[in-house]
């Protein structure tokens, strides 16, 4: 058994910086690299694009970074493990593959996991009566069913550690949750029980912190961001885990950033409900019991993690067709900026009444007065500039593009000074909802293929 393990954060979502996993490779010692791409949104673009072309359906800039990437892991013997699968892990393993092909990499393994893709598996579902509830409304599924673009189980980290099991040096995934990318080598390296509770939720903090990439290591650092050094080519987090569960929170020494107690809490409380149930398939871990002690300069030891007996349910991210939305904008310049914008409004909304348009949703925001806080924003005299902005929302696709037509023509026939009209009209677009729910583990299982490069 190893002492530890490195495991470095390659990417927090899908246009993240594409250096970075190069970065973390490159600039020192790691065993693992782990790149998350997935949001609740990404699934239905992916899953769009394989209704164009069922070859596609993943995160298409992955395979170009692996031109670069792949030579780098083979020669530093680093092992690969991305969701960046999407809906078509499968797909996305074979084009990774013949990029090894192309390179000469014989006998490199290669797996997927799939199996997490139920879209054409909800008509049985729901006839067997599984209603797959909206958790936060209640509603059956059936509801909305005729509008359901995806439907995708977040698997843990068991496919993945099979894969590992089988010697796969890379493996591309579909909805594996973000930390269980993170917790499978800890499992597969240090021979962890899936009952070692504690263990296991040590592994899934360390997956937590990884998740969002620079996040942990001074990216996006509210409570310091002025300390952080070298933000141009900022140092990705690496979680060093060791076999009894404690974890080292580090980062490059060549690198930029800044990992501290402070961007660590500040990463552990990212999308954080219950803090004492953070639910994962694998188990249930306690934030409350997290103990952090700055050890040296970017080193923050994370310990006494518990953990708790994981659940029978699977989570099942939903997204569905819900309406359109259109958004348009336009810039008025000094003097009585923001009285502009505000006269700007006030006719496109009573041009709104005269013509009869009605939506679910009308909303303002005036950028560089209000936009970010609100009505809570501190007032401002008269500023430089104002970005008048409106939205509105609804089901009706005649009347959002009627309203499209009203921006444009303020140009001439709204208040002086105004500019940002060289876009021309707003686009319809299709507004994606989601839908969050549960499913019995039994319900479905996650499936690993290895392929071996000849």
């Amino acid at each position: 058994m190893k002492k530890y393990i490195r495991i470095a954060s390659g990417q927090g979502y899908w246009g993240d910086r594409f250096d970075a996993p190069l970065d973390q490779v490159k600039e020192g010692p790691i065993d693992y690299l782990v790149m998350d791409y997935l949001a609740e949104v990404t699934m239905s673009i992916m899953q769009k694009q394989k209704s164009r072309d069922p070859n596609l359906g993943y995160a298409k800039d992955f395979i170009p970074l692996m031109k670069q990437l792949l030579p780098l892991l083979v020669e530093k013997k680093v092992k690969l493990i991305t969701n960046a699968g999407g809906v078509n892990p499968v797909g996305c393993m074979i084009a990774v593959r013949n990029i090894a092909e192309q390179m000469g990499y014989s006998g490199l393994k290669i797996a997927a996991v799939y199996g997490d893709d139920i879209l054409n598996q909800l008509d049985p579902l729901i006839a067997s009566g599984n209603e797959m509830k909206n958790m936060e409304t209640g509603e059956p599924l059936q509801k909305i069913r005729r509008t359901v673009s995806s439907a995708n189980v977040y698997f843990g980290a068991r496919p993945v550690v099979k894969a590992l099991e089988q010697g796969a040096q890379i493996i591309v995934t579909g909805r594996v949750t973000d930390t269980g990318i993170s917790l499978a080598p800890m499992i597969h390296e240090f021979g962890w029980e899936w009952d070692d509770w504690n263990k296991l939720a040590a592994g899934v903090i360390g997956g937590h912190i990884n998740e969002c990439g620079a996040q942990a290591s001074g990216g996006n650092f509210l409570a310091g961001w002025k300390e952080v050094p070298r933000m141009e080519r900022i140092g990705f987090p690496i979680v060093e885990a060791y076999p009894d569960g404690s974890l080292i929170i580090t980062k490059h020494e060549s690198l930029g950033g800044l990992v501290s107690e402070r961007t660590v809490k500040e990463q552990l409380v990212y999308e954080l409900g219950n803090p004492a149930e953070y639910i994962t398939p694998d188990v249930v871990a306690d934030f409350t019991s997290i103990r952090l002690e700055q050890e040296a300069e970017n080193r923050v030891r994370v310990y006494d993690i518990k953990g708790y007996p994981d659940t029978e349910f699977y989570k099942v991210s939903i997204s569905y067709f819900d309406g359109y939305t259109c958004i348009g904008q336009l810039t008025y310049a000094w003097p009585e900026a923001l009285e502009k914008a505000q006269k700007a409004d006030d006719i496109i909304r009573k041009r709104i009444e005269y013509l009869g348009l009605t939506f679910d949703d009308i909303h303002t925001e005036y950028l560089g007065y209000n936009a970010c806080h609100g009505s809570t924003a501190p007032p401002i005299k008269d500023p430089n500039e104002v970005v008048f902005l409106i939205g509105v929302r609804g089901h009706d696709k005649q009347m959002m593009q009627k309203f499209a037509n009203e921006i444009v023509p303020l140009v001439l026939t709204g208040p002086p000074t105004v500019t940002g009209f060289g876009g021309g009209r707003p686009r319809v677009r299709d507004v994606i909802a989601y839908w969050p729910a549960l499913l019995k583990k039994d319900t479905v299982s996650p499936k690993v293929l290895t392929i071996e490069v000849v």
